[in-house]
């Protein structure tokens, strides 16, 4: 299973957003200047974590966004619902499905479970625990390797 761009960029802008501590506005071409996004797209993505509840923005010439709400109560999980529009990992998941052998067949159910469980994963952290040190969580920080 892949992650699209979109779900990475957003989790980038909401990481972004986070880091700010003085909670003024960020902007989309400040954001995209940090991470080499183009701003066409990125906007899409910030329109996109509005309209889901996870950034509050404001138009005009001094706008910009900033968190809805705290870093610690932004799932991870919830995050990529609302920014991913195929979690169908094989034909069968999918309306129109044309497999011969979708009746006698266990995969389905099986990799369902799966995604449930890499959702599940994903709802225990938060946009405040990726900002952490992976230490805390009994991982090894790919920094200090």
């Amino acid at each position: 299973m892949r992650l699209t761009k979109f779900s990475d960029y957003a989790l980038r802008v909401l990481l972004y957003a986070a880091s700010i501590e003085d909670g003024r506005l960020v902007t989309i071409g400040e954001t995209a200047s940090i991470y080499g996004i183009s701003q066409g797209h990125l906007k899409k993505v910030v329109m996109n974590l509005i309209h889901a509840g996870f950034l509050q923005g404001t138009r005009g010439r001094t706008g910009g966004f900033r968190l809805a709400r705290p870093a610690s109560e932004i799932r991870l999980g919830e995050v990529l619902r609302a920014t991913e529009t195929d979690f169908a990992l094989v034909e069968c998941f999918q309306q129109g499905n044309a497999c011969c052998i979708s009746r006698p067949c266990r995969l389905p159910p099986i990799l369902a479970k799966a995604v449930s469980s890499f959702m599940d994963t994903l709802d225990e952290f938060t946009i405040a625990d990726v900002m952490m040190a992976p230490t805390q969580f009994g991982l090894e920080d790919p920094l200090e390797a």
